[in-house]
């Protein structure tokens, strides 16, 4: 996927079941300085919550997350998670925008929504960043690495979030999760997911002290500053919980594992002369922040394999919502295609993984 087609906005060609006029009177009554005429358009990137940014006639504008339409999997689309995530870290080391609101009301929108801060940046979508000199992309790089350290250094208890994931046995719960999310939006057999499910139950990692965890940190799923290597926010919080911080960064550090095509990644490139950190100095870096342990190669592998599987699963519901209907981007099947190739990969790690005992 051409990584210039997810950047930015285009136009809302349909509102769906958004009323508009109501969604306008209520915006402009309830976030100060929102004034005049109201429109909407959509933010290309993301396949999960659609995701808006509302202008108004004044020059005021906010984004609005939203829930998809339609009959949805069960803890899916955790829009008031998020928000509750982004309203505890206002202020704290972990940078995100200012939450404004949360609306049940579903007939404004069709769903539950919550509207926030409009941050403007630079958005990266393509993670070799080629249009950037070799020390700038170490600096972007450094940032990232530097930002979900101190994620995981928080103190979860003292920002109100002791109760945002069940404690212990992280890795049992989220495999069971993912399995069962696998299996609802299953629309065509995925031999390696079934040998995933499987394995990953009989070769969980030790269990960690507890982190607050984003679940998706990405380079596009962060806005830096225009001309600055300094995150101004961390977006899409969707799929944060309390868990083991290990896995968050396991996750993170996929980019490094998976080719540039189809998954954008940066499998093949040549780091060195791209100025970015190759996968092991990064790891090293962030264990050195952190003070945690660092990982045996059997640990790591199992993470990495872990990290694929939970996005095999998540592309499987993206082709789910394509084959129902409800898919929230143009490219949702592109995306959802790609659900076998992932678990194949992942199930690739994991016999790595046991043949690192050997």
């Amino acid at each position: 996927m051409d990584a210039g087609s997810l950047a930015g906005t285009e136009p809302l060609s349909e509102a769906g079941r958004i009323d508009v006029r109501r969604l306008a009177a209520f915006l402009r009554d309830t976030i100060p300085g929102c004034a005049g005429e109201m429109s909407l358009a959509r933010f290309r990137g993301g396949q999960s919550n659609p995701t808006l940014l509302v202008s108004f006639a004044n020059g005021r504008g906010v984004v609005l997350r939203k829930k998809p339409d339609g009959v949805l999997l069960p803890s899916a689309h955790a829009v008031d998670r998020e928000y509750r995530v982004i309203s505890a870290l206002r202020g704290s080391d972990v940078p995100v925008p200012a939450a404004h609101l949360l609306c049940e009301d579903e007939s404004l929108t069709g769903a539950m929504f919550y509207v926030m801060e409009h941050v403007a940046g630079r958005s990266f979508w393509d993670p070799s960043l080629p249009d950037m000199a070799a020390a700038d992309r170490g600096q972007i790089y450094a940032e990232m690495r530097r930002v979900i350290s101190a994620l995981h250094a928080l103190d979860h208890e003292a920002l109100g979030l002791a109760d945002f994931g069940r404690p212990g046995s992280y890795f049992a719960r989220q495999v069971a999760r993912w399995s069962r999310q696998y299996r609802a939006s299953e629309t065509q057999p995925i031999p390696a997911m079934d040998g995933l499910i499987e394995w990953l139950p009989r070769n969980m990692p030790a269990e960690r002290a507890p982190a607050l965890l984003h679940g998706d940190y990405r380079l596009d799923n962060v806005i830096f500053h225009p001309t600055e290597p300094r995150i101004l926010a961390v977006l899409d919080w969707e799929l944060s919980t309390l868990g083991d911080p290990v896995a968050d960064f396991a996750y993170h550090t996929l980019t490094w594992h998976l080719p540039p095509d189809p998954f954008r990644g940066l499998g093949g490139r040549d780091l060195r002369a791209l100025g970015i950190p190759e996968e092991p100095r990064y790891r090293s870096a962030y264990f050195a922040a952190t003070g945690l342990p660092a990982t045996t190669a059997r640990e790591w592998n199992t993470y990495l394999a872990y990290s694929l599987f939970r996005v095999a699963a998540i592309r499987q519901g993206i082709m789910k919502r394509v084959v129902d209907g409800t898919a929230s981007s143009p490219h949702a099947r592109a995306a959802g295609a790609l659900a076998a190739p992932v678990a194949e990969l992942a199930l690739g790690f994991a016999q790595r993984a046991e043949r690192s005992d050997r």
